[in-house]
């Protein structure tokens, strides 16, 4: 394996990163060449399709026993009893994509009430930290 994490295989849950199905996660069914693999995504509605793997990013999630070219219902199955879409919610990854389209629909009244509550927040540490420091002098 050497220094790759994140190899290519049947059961690798894959980032889409370009086309319709953008921010969509899938699960490679069969690889095609060097440069294409068929995916599948059933609980994302994401449709089988060949994908070149300049439009996906792998992930460190690998659904563990998969068969090649599993059919999309015994798919969604595995993907339920193993827990895949609930396991990529739960990495950072996916959180910061999800603040990142949270901010993106922001107005600009919301971003000016989240800015006046971080300088409260900054203020009520800095003012903690400043005791703390006058405690320990």
């Amino acid at each position: 394996q050497g220094s790759f994490k994140r190899l290519v295989e049947v059961g690798r849950v894959v980032l889409i990163n370009d086309g319709a199905d953008t921010g969509k996660i899938a699960v490679i069914v069969d690889i095609v060449d060097h440069n294409r693999a068929i995916v599948d995504g059933p609980t994302t509605n994401v449709p089988r399709q060949v994908i070149a793997f300049k439009k996906v990013v792998l992930t460190d999630i690998v659904v563990k026993r998969l068969p090649r070219t599993i059919s999309s219902k015994p798919l969604a199955k595995v993907l339920e009893k193993q827990q895949i879409v609930e396991a990529w919610q739960k990495t950072a990854w996916a959180q910061k994509l999800v603040t990142r389209e949270r901010r993106a629909a922001m107005s600009d009244f919301d971003r000016f009430k989240l800015m006046r509550l971080k300088k409260q927040q900054r203020f009520i540490v800095d003012r903690q930290a400043a005791l703390l420091k006058k405690e320990r002098a």
